[in-house]
């Protein structure tokens, strides 16, 4: 019986299954995005991010058991060690956001992550930028502005963190980048988990209150619900191309406004919707433009191969 479903999943068209997943992690992202504002109302920020963490490591200990210490070899400690400080450093901004601000409103922002990283590539990767991908950065801060507007209503914290945490985000796409020139998916992933543990832990103990039973299982669905969101999207990127999948990524938007005003009683203004979608749209065309250069790459490789592979 358990073989069914398995072979039924398999019989699906690759961009079908990427959609599916890619799906799935936005309904695990918008959960865990709930729930680490439902739990802020008891503990600290700092304190959700490292069980978010640690019970994410958790969810690892199987790869870990089933392959020793293979995944944790490497040459490049110090690049994984600075993706870590980047990550945690943007993580603590976000979840503080999140206790601050609507949920909504936070999703919305945090899409201009892959703008900031395209930026950061031409400064740090000297990547070369012609006009489309001007114009995807233009429509993403646009969005960012529309969201804001600054000038017309005060600039609150929650927003400013926000912004904060997905320029340090975008900062650790280019590490990721440079860490998946040499490193596999699985070490770099592996590292990840243990070193923001690791990092979260003794912030977490400076703002420690002891968690109460339903406390605790909210935070273990925080961390499980984040790391099988990573996994899922990890996935339905290797199932199909990211310009597939990607656009099914703003579902988080609709999901987290459900539960905003479901659980929180919170409505997103229009503004917040025409800058979520300036913001997604311009993210968008930046990874719709990656995945054929990426493309095109592949192409140039496999012709230079001298056995014509």
């Amino acid at each position: 019986m358990g073989s069914r479903p398995t072979a039924f999943w398999a019989r699906l068209p690759g961009a079908t299954r990427g959609i599916v997943l890619m799906l799935l992690s936005t309904l695990g992202f918008s959960f865990m995005h709930a729930l680490i504002r439902h739990v802020s109302a008891e503990l600290h920020p700092i304190q959700i991010a490292f069980f978010r963490n640690f019970f994410g490591l958790v969810v690892f200990l199987p790869w870990f058991l089933r392959l020793g210490l293979a995944p944790l070899r490497t040459r490049r400690l110090k690049l994984h060690a600075l993706r870590a400080v980047l990550n945690v450093t943007a993580m603590f901004a976000f979840f503080s956001a999140l206790s601050l601000t609507p949920i909504a409103q936070v999703t919305a922002l945090a899409f201009t992550a892959p703008i900031f990283a395209a930026l950061l590539a031409m400064v740090l990767l000297g990547e070369v930028f012609r006009l489309r991908r001007w114009a995807a950065i233009a429509c993403g801060f646009a969005g960012a502005l529309v969201i804001l507007r600054p000038g017309l209503v005060p600039l609150d914290a929650g927003s400013l963190l926000t912004l904060g945490s997905a320029l340090l985000w975008g900062l650790t796409l280019i590490v990721i980048k440079l860490l998946g020139r040499s490193e596999s998916s699985l070490t770099i992933t592996s590292y990840m988990n243990i070193l923001l543990t690791l990092l979260s832990f003794v912030p977490a103990l400076i703002v420690w209150r002891t968690p109460d039973a339903q406390a605790l299982l909210w935070l273990l669905l925080i961390g499980v619900l984040g790391t099988l969101a990573q996994l899922a999207v990890a996935q339905a990127l290797k199932e199909a191309e990211a310009t597939v999948v990607l656009p099914f990524d703003f579902c988080k938007l609709i999901w987290v406004s459900a539960l905003g005003y479901l659980l929180f009683g919170e409505v997103p203004d229009l503004f917040v919707w025409a800058g979520g979608i300036l913001i997604f749209a311009g993210a968008t065309a930046i990874a719709y433009r990656e995945s054929r250069l990426a493309r095109a790459r592949a192409r140039t490789a496999a012709g230079a191969d001298p056995r014509g592979r």
